[in-house]
């Protein structure tokens, strides 16, 4: 009976110690009885980062920022033939709709400047989120966007006149662009290092979402005087991302930088859960003073008095630029920016339409709902991609991807192929979404420090926003002094050629490296 008992016993503290319990057995034998207890004092083992609930909550609030970025870049595109009284059916400039104008008559120049002037806000918002996250949180600065999400569509939803359309258009433009900034920075700062390529996809999934959002609601709200309320939805979209970021704490790796490890060390294990292993993460915080030392939890990480002023200060734009240590991440970030613009994306999103009609007028609109469904799926499916295969690598899969489409796409309008035309159209977004699409979002926050990842951030973005201007504006006058038939893009496969050189040789690989000195192969000077 004995022997069967300690085999029983073996067996269970084997299938616990494979659980990750530790297992300690005394024992002693008495008359009849075999005594033994068992100590399970080291039971929870710390286990791996998971993905808890807390984590997707936060990065959801968050990434509603992107949200409305997409949401308000397409917001115009199917409804503009009723916003400018185009269409005779709908059109009566003198009709009202609850005092307001059923649309709003403008030729395509006014129309043109009323739609630019989101990038143009988009420029200013992307220059000042990076110091002021910073400076003062990414928190504050995320709720700070969120102003400009309300303000902005009540302008546009209730504007009389172009000129308060434009207005609302600018602070849309604004608080999208500080949200491109800010978003990527916090989901990155909290995901879980394994996973931070998956996680920072989600900018350009949740892009995607609102752009598939928006082409949906205009395909039914194109008519009359409800294209206002597609205006109207972006501003409850804005009420409730800021009631959501009541909700969220401020990023632990910012606390950490700013001295305040204590709390920074409780919100990183909320967000990992209880019995997670944080450990190897807090290790890679950089906070100004002394080591780590054992014991206290609010002496960890923190600056001892003789070195609270050893704290780096921020790096501000200007001086990223003009330090060689920061120069080559900005150069990288900067030209992968470019590169997902002068690739001619927004030649598809912003005049697909157009584009469109001249193949299958009839289902033109279906057609771009389907486009935005299909770059909502791949980027989905191809989240993974990143933290599997390389940031790198996807990008080049998916700038190669989109010169094929685009030589492809040429030939199929030049002569004349609709099912070519299309099926290069869809290659084309599918290819966007492989690498393109999430990656430069993620580079930003990996090449550098956490002291200059707003700048480089900001100069990402600011890049992003002018190279989208340039698309947006000459895209059709490019295409119209080149003949059309597809001319203009030979223009887009020749600056997907040149762009893969340019990240071929200078953007490095971060995939599974700790830290920015890591990826760029130096030791931090700050140690030296």
């Amino acid at each position: 009976m004995i022997a069967g008992a300690w085999l029983a016993i073996e067996r269970a503290a084997l299938i616990a110690i494979r659980g990750g319990v530790h297992v300690i057995l005394t024992a002693s034998v008495k008359p009849r009885a075999l005594c033994f207890t068992i100590d399970l004092a080291a039971m929870a083992e710390p286990t791996k980062s998971p993905v808890t609930p807390y984590l997707v909550f936060l990065v959801f609030i968050v990434t509603l920022g992107p949200l409305q970025f997409g949401y308000h870049l397409a917001e115009l595109n199917a409804p503009q033939a009723v916003v400018t009284c185009e269409k005779r059916s709908i059109h009566s400039s003198a009709s009202t709709r609850h005092g307001l104008p059923q649309c709003l008559p403008m030729n395509s120049s006014q129309f043109g400047l009323v739609s630019s002037i989101y990038t143009l806000g988009g420029f200013v918002g992307a220059l000042l989120a990076g110091p002021v996250s910073t400076k003062y949180g990414r928190r504050i600065a995320l709720q700070t966007t969120t102003i400009f999400f309300i303000l902005g569509p009540v302008a546009e939803t209730l504007a009389p006149s172009i000129s308060l359309l434009a207005l609302g258009r600018f602070l849309s433009g604004v608080g999208s662009g500080a949200a491109i900034v800010v978003g990527p920075i916090y989901v990155s700062e909290i995901a879980p290092p394994q996973s931070r390529g998956f996680f920072g996809a989600f900018t350009q999934v949740m892009t995607n979402v609102g752009i598939l959002l928006t082409q949906t609601l205009g395909y039914f709200w194109s008519h009359d005087g409800h294209w206002r309320l597609i205006l109207a939805v972006a501003g409850l979209l804005g009420a409730l991302e800021l009631l959501g970021l009541f909700m969220i704490p401020e990023s632990p790796t910012w606390l950490a930088e700013h001295r305040q490890p204590g709390p920074a060390r409780k919100i990183l294990q909320r967000i990992r859960g209880r019995n997670a292993d944080i450990e190897a993460e807090i290790k890679g915080w950089k906070t100004a003073g002394a080591p780590p030392t054992s014991g206290e939890e609010e002496s960890l990480l923190a600056p001892s008095p003789a070195t609270q002023d050893d704290k780096p200060a921020a790096v501000t734009m200007m001086e990223a630029v003009r330090d060689p240590h920061y120069r080559p991440a900005i150069i990288a970030v900067v030209g992968v920016m470019v590169a997902q613009q002068f690739t001619g994306i927004n030649s598809i999103i912003m005049y697909s339409v157009s584009l469109l009609q001249s193949i299958l007028p009839t289902t033109a609109a279906l057609l771009t709902i389907l486009i935005s469904a299909i770059n909502l799926i791949m980027t989905l499916a191809c989240s993974p991609l990143p933290d599997r295969i390389g940031r790198k690598t996807c990008l080049l899969c998916s700038i190669s991807g989109m010169g094929c489409s685009s030589v492809l796409l040429a030939l199929g309008i030049y002569f004349n192929q609709k099912i070519a035309s299309a099926i290069a159209a869809l290659l084309f977004v599918a290819s966007f979404a492989v690498g393109l699409g999430p990656v430069p979002f993620i580079l930003a926050s990996e090449l550098v420090g956490p002291e200059a990842v707003g700048a480089a951030q900001s100069w990402a973005l600011a890049a992003n926003w002018t190279a989208t201007f340039v698309v947006a504006q000459f895209f059709p006058v490019l295409n119209e002094v080149l003949g059309g038939r597809g001319k203009v893009y030979w223009v887009f496969a020749a600056m997907a050629g040149l762009m893969s050189v340019f990240i071929y040789r200078r953007v490095p690989e971060t995939k599974g490296k700790t830290d920015a000195d890591e990826v760029w192969g130096r030791v931090d000077r700050r140690q030296d």
